[in-house]
């Protein structure tokens, strides 16, 4: 669960923002624990899933429960392709 939710942060990150630093400065979080959890799939505390939902309130359903409805504007992100 916990290498889930790192892959689900980062997922929205690179979705939302260019970078961690400015994901950190969006959400209030210092760009290390962004770092921690991103790169060793450390769980993320509360307070870093609630400034999340706060500030991209249509992922809050996907992120707690790997579900989403469109209809109501819960989404994942989109994947972006390379190229």
């Amino acid at each position: 669960m916990a290498y889930q939710l790192a892959e689900k942060i980062r997922k929205i990150r690179e979705a939302e923002t260019s970078g961690r630093a400015e994901f950190s400065q969006l959400i209030g979080i210092p760009k290390k624990t962004i770092e921690n959890i991103e790169l060793t799939g450390r769980a993320p505390k509360g307070d870093l899933l609630a400034a999340v939902c706060r500030r991209w309130p249509r992922y809050t359903l996907w992120l707690m429960t790997d579900q989403t409805d469109p209809e109501s504007g819960q989404v994942q992100p989109e994947e972006k392709t390379p190229g």
